[in-house]
């Protein structure tokens, strides 16, 4: 039986791959983000808006909580979660942590495709954008970094992750 949490940056695929993997797992997957947003009923940009970033990490940080007792199950973290409150040591011992590492280039080029809005992108110029991603990743990476396996990412290959889980679990 085994936890697993999925960490990274935004973009770096910890949703479309933990679902993937709890598929492939028999696992349950469930996404902090969309556990917030259905708790408090408002999205995180508007919570940020409204509250702040403070009230915010205070918040998340309850929502990963309630994945304590869970089991068979990937957890797919929000992008700062493992930055804030010693969530990331929190995480260590609940279960495996894992980061989805990706390069800023290949964040930025998924971004750009994206549907998904990122109020602190959307109005920036590209060059902006590219740049306001490096510095935040690389203001990240010393908690990311952190996860006890790291994954690179830029091509998503499943395959490769399940294979690791399943040797682990």
């Amino acid at each position: 039986m085994a936890k697993i949490y999925l960490t990274g940056y935004m973009y770096s695929g910890k949703t479309t791959l933990g679902k993937q993997l709890a598929r492939r797992l028999s696992y349950d997957f469930f996404d902090t983000d969309q556990l917030f947003e259905e708790k408090f009923k408002i999205s995180i940009p508007a919570f940020f808006e409204r509250y702040g970033e403070v009230h915010f990490r205070t918040m998340e940080q309850q929502i990963l909580h309630t994945t304590e007792n869970l089991k068979n199950v990937v957890i797919s973290t929000g992008g700062g979660t493992a930055c804030f409150n010693r969530n990331m040591e929190w995480m260590h011992e609940q279960g495996i942590t894992i980061y989805l590492k990706m390069s800023p280039e290949r964040l930025f080029s998924r971004y750009k495709v994206s549907k998904k809005k990122r109020p602190l992108l959307d109005n920036l110029s590209p060059e902006q954008t590219l740049n306001y991603i490096r510095n935040h990743l690389a203001g990240r990476e010393q908690f990311y970094s952190k996860a006890q396996i790291i994954f690179e990412t830029e091509h998503l290959n499943i395959d490769t992750l399940e294979k690791v889980i399943r040797f682990i679990i």
